[in-house]
């Protein structure tokens, strides 16, 4: 009990000290915590929507995926089949739906009013189904060719209202119709656009022919189950379709659905475990330097009979309720994000309702299980030095004198951990094969990094020398003393560096692979792209012959290329084996497009009749050479017997191991009306005409949002941002640890003032001014953090390399070194060190001389 009371007292008379501490706690479990609860509240969210909209049995074209419709593939099921279906016995009801995805849809300024998200636009019939999750809350349903219905969320992000005109451009054709209703969900909107047309609309131009259907909605008589209607309806139907049970379906959606949360999920999770990493570090510096400035108390504990038990006991008992406090606020500061992330999400189109928060019970405890046991765990070898504090401390001044044995053991521990952590990036860097590589750039990533925190303390001497000579000696007497401030306790400032260190080594890192990748991109696209405009949609949708024609009609040009991606192909190949793979089929001039280099054999020539190329690697497994002939079975065709004329090298970016062939093949084993959309094209100026051929592109283009035209300077362009987007989105997760990290700067100068309370009152009456006081603090603060800015760059730009070395067998061959990233990084950090010196440099200057020089 005396030991609680001691810890109680303690813990409430340190509180200020500790609050940094606490923040660091709440910070780490409020991510985990925000993590779990946004993504069980969107599983729950989705999981009520597909039960909602389910129906008891689903009749569905079978191989149909989203690939198929985005390429223009849409498969369908006979009308005919309806009315079959209401005679199977069980069947209640049967209602067709004829819905696409391969759709883009227009306002009157030719904008898209798809979802800025990059999900489809779903066109639709309205029907008794869709009445299970919206309801018409303006206007009326659609209810000829001339009107259409659009979902409350499109209506009101791209401001459209009743008796707006709209163009839908489906694969069939285009056509033009004013929306007369406006639906809202009930539950949530996945994040899609949705357009509602009548049912015949929806067969014919979405569709493209009068009475067929996407899916069936089945449903089951009162007393019969739907596995018992399944089983019913596929001995009525065979196994020629595709039939899920209400669970099945909804399983399947989910699935969907789980998969991308689960990737943001343990994305987030990772992010939260670098801050709890983090986190320990100022945990460990403030339970060590509070017992540093308790030594004498400490002390006179033993003297007076308290056991080393007692004293370690209490420092836990301290970190114990830190842990707890923090937790807690951690835990309600989580539920907070979660509900800043569901509005974020909000305004990118996918509604989550706060009514449907989700906070399940082991959220709660796995927060409070993080903080507390990180908390205890980090404070275990500052209690443990606080029970070996002798009595005859007490005799003597605070502070202990460092232990040399444990420094050397320490070094030669952090010496190993580091050479082993590199001899794995090194062997990662000579790997042949980047699957292995990988798993030595993981091992080399983690005993460098721990062989640096070990090795902090030993660094700190020689880095914080090196950059007091180069930072601190131009301001004299003051700056000398800054640097002797922080080599006092190399053990310190090694931890509060490395905690910097953590953050900025990761920064450096993404940094260099995502230059590496756009310097290697842009390289690529130089060397291998002859075409001097690319036209694609940005979403997957594609290219329809509206949009073939358009294009065609542009002026200036000497050719335009079609690319159409054949897919699910079966190759049944010279050794008997057989695979599936997708083709691509191309007009003749995409081989002076996409310049491919070739093994063996003549590309121009895979363009011939009846002929294909294969990839390098596909020839050496199954020994193909030019030739050889290869069976080719088309999903949606007849069988093709091809001649291998070109192997393509596999030392490529683009389009690697793709296999080529003339789209005049592929049509004369498929039908037209099951030839698939382009996927993409691309053009060829006339000498002299590249900025007419471009404005004349863009201009016949312009009606058609879906796709979009770009030189070589805008996809080079473009490939730059979406690193830089994601290269954000890192960095904007890393700042939670580096705040932690600041947030460790701040608590060992605010601590470290603490400590040397009498000695400041000292210099303050020898004749150091106020100025000077705070001088000398900030100077102290930046040495550390650029001591850690130094340590994470090099070591992230280590680990950078190495990874480049892997993705360079992946065809990014370019090592690229984001130097205004770095310096711009590395003078950052010492204005970071700046700020965090700023309170306690305040009050430092601010403290009486004569209490200072009083101070026990």
């Amino acid at each position: 009990m005396t030991v609680l009371k001691t810890s109680l007292r303690n813990f409430v008379a340190h509180k200020g000290r500790m609050a940094l501490s606490a923040i660091a706690v709440l910070l780490s479990v409020a991510f985990v915590c925000g993590t779990l609860v946004f993504t069980d509240t969107t599983n729950a969210t989705f999981d009520k929507l597909f039960a909602s909209t389910a129906s008891d049995v689903t009749v569905s074209p079978k191989g149909v995926s989203d690939n198929d419709t985005r390429q223009g593939r849409i498969r369908t099921l006979p009308g005919a089949e309806l009315a079959r279906l209401q005679k199977v016995d069980g069947v209640k009801s049967v209602t067709g739906d004829a819905t696409s995805q391969s759709i883009t849809v227009a306002d009157r300024n030719d904008n898209n009013i798809g979802a800025d998200s990059g999900a489809p636009t779903i066109g639709t019939n309205w029907d008794p189904t869709e009445k299970r999750s919206v309801k018409i809350t303006s206007g009326h349903a659609p209810r000829g060719p001339t009107e259409v219905m659009v979902d409350a969320d499109t209506a009101k992000n791209k401001k459209l209202k009743l008796g707006d005109e709209v163009r839908v451009i489906a694969i069939p054709g285009e056509f033009r119709a004013k929306i007369v209703g406006i639906a809202t969900f009930q539950v949530t909107n996945p994040g899609a656009a949705f357009l509602y047309t009548d049912t015949d609309t929806a067969q014919r131009k979405l569709l493209g022919a009068a009475g067929v259907y996407s899916s069936y909605a089945v449903t089951a008589q009162p007393g019969v189950s739907h596995d018992q209607l399944k089983k019913s309806v596929v001995a009525d139907l065979g196994t020629g379709v595709k039939v899920q049970t209400k669970a099945e379906a909804s399983k399947e959606a989910e699935d969907d659905i789980s998969s991308f949360l689960d990737v943001m999920k343990y994305a987030m999770l990772g992010f939260a475990g670098i801050a709890v990493l983090v986190g320990i570090f100022l945990i460990v510096n403030t339970f060590s330097m509070l017992v540093a400035q308790r030594t004498r108390e400490i002390g006179l504990m033993r003297a007076i009979g308290s056991s080393r038990r007692q004293i370690n006991r209490s420092v836990l008992i301290e970190a114990l309720l830190l842990g707890v406090v923090g937790s807690i606020l951690g835990v309600f500061g989580g539920i907070g994000l979660a509900v800043g992330l569901m509005k974020i999400m909000g305004s990118a189109g996918l509604h989550l309702s706060t009514d449907q928060l989700t906070v399940k019970p082991t959220t709660p405890v796995v927060g409070l299980a993080i903080g507390i046991v990180v908390t205890v765990i980090a404070a275990y070898i500052p209690a443990r030095r606080a029970g070996k504090i002798s009595p005859m401390a007490a005799l003597r001044d605070a502070g202990t004198p460092a232990d040399i044995k444990a420094g050397r053991i320490r070094g030669a521990i952090g010496t190993l951990l580091t050479a082993a952590g590199a001899a794995a990036l090194v062997v990662a860097g000579n790997a042949d094969k980047a699957a292995d590589g990988s798993m030595f750039l993981g091992l080399g990533v983690v005993l460098t990094l721990i062989g640096f925190i070990v090795i902090g303390p030993l660094l700190a001497g020689l880095v914080v020398r090196a950059l007091a000579a180069v930072i601190l000696r131009i301001f004299g007497p003051v700056g000398r003393l800054a640097e002797r401030n922080a080599l006092r306790n190399p053990r310190r400032t090694g931890a509060t560096g490395a905690a910097l260190m953590i953050g900025l080594a990761l920064v450096a890192c993404l940094s260099v692979v995502g230059s590496s990748m756009v310097a290697s991109a842009t390289d690529e696209l130089d060397k291998s792209v002859g075409a001097d405009f690319i036209i694609g949609s940005d979403t997957g949708q594609p290219i329809t012959q509206g949009i073939e024609r358009a294009a065609h009609r542009a002026k200036g040009l000497t050719h335009i290329s079609d690319v159409k991606m054949i897919e699910k192909a079966r190759l049944t190949l010279p050794d008997g084996k057989t695979v599936t793979k997708d083709l691509s089929a191309a007009d003749p001039t995409y081989a002076e497009d996409l310049r491919t280099p070739v093994v063996s054999g003549d590309l121009s020539a895979a363009y011939g009749r009846d002929a294909m190329s294969v990839p390098e690697g596909l020839a050496k497994d199954h020994k193909v050479k030019p030739g050889d002939t290869v069976t080719v079975a088309f999903r949606d065709g007849r069988t093709a017997k091809l001649t291998v004329a070109a192997i393509t090298s596999d030392d490529v970016t683009l389009d690697k191991g793709a296999l080529y062939l003339n789209i005049t093949t592929v049509e004369r084993y498929v039908p037209a009306k099951l030839m698939p959309a382009d996927s993409l094209m691309l053009a060829q100026a006339e000498d002299g005409q590249e900025e007419a051929a471009y404005a004349s592109l863009k201009a016949q283009l312009h009606h058609y949002p879906s796709v979009t035209v770009r030189d070589q300077t805008d996809y080079k362009k473009e490939v730059k941002d979406q690193v830089g987007q994601l290269l954000n989105l890192v960095y904007g997760l890393l700042a939670l640890a580096i705040i932690v990290a600041v947030l460790g700067v701040v608590n060992t100068l605010a601590l470290s003032v603490v400590e040397r309370t009498r000695e400041i009152g000292l210099m303050r009456a020898i004749g150091l001014s106020r100025r000077q006081m705070r001088r000398m603090i900030r100077l102290e603060s930046v040495v550390i953090a650029l001591f850690g800015a130094l340590l994470g760059l090099g070591l992230g730009m280590g680990w950078g390399a190495t990874a480049q070395k892997l993705l360079a067998l992946e065809g990014l061959k370019t090592l690229e070194i984001p130097w205004p990233t770095i310096i711009t990084v590395f003078i950052g950090s010492a204005v970071v060190g700046l700020v965090a010196a700023l309170i306690p440099a305040f009050r430092a200057a601010r403290m009486n001389v004569l209490n200072a020089i009083a101070t026990e």
